[in-house]
């Protein structure tokens, strides 16, 4: 397990998401991303809760955001350095922003995340 300070994964995880590619970016949409600094739900490095942009339809107006959660102590005990963090946090939001698109987990293993 390695420390990492909360605003240091916070600015990790912010970096993960500037990251994405220009076009993703622009097509995420009521979509909120925070971290959990705690550990989360046993097995979980990040969780998506929402509705899909491809499950969306006329009925979606004045939903709340959809939210992805980042687990900053998941993530911190399944690395050894900083750089593994750095890594496992860009894998994560790559992951739950899958789930965002409509990506299911089976899928996203196939792609690699």
């Amino acid at each position: 397990m390695v420390e990492v300070e909360p605003e240091r994964f916070e600015e990790m995880v912010t970096e993960a998401l500037d990251g994405l590619p220009d076009e993703l970016g622009e097509l995420m949409s009521n979509v909120a991303v925070t971290v959990q600094h705690e550990a989360g739900p046993r097995g979980l490095r990040g969780l998506y809760r929402g509705i899909p942009l491809t499950r969306r339809s006329n009925f979606y107006a004045g939903a709340l955001p959809d939210q992805i959660t980042i687990y900053h102590r998941a993530i911190c005990a399944m690395c050894n350095s900083e750089a593994e963090v750095v890594e496992q946090v860009r894998r994560t939001v790559i992951h739950e922003v899958g789930h965002h698109f409509g990506i299911g987990d089976a899928r996203l293993r196939q792609l690699g995340w």
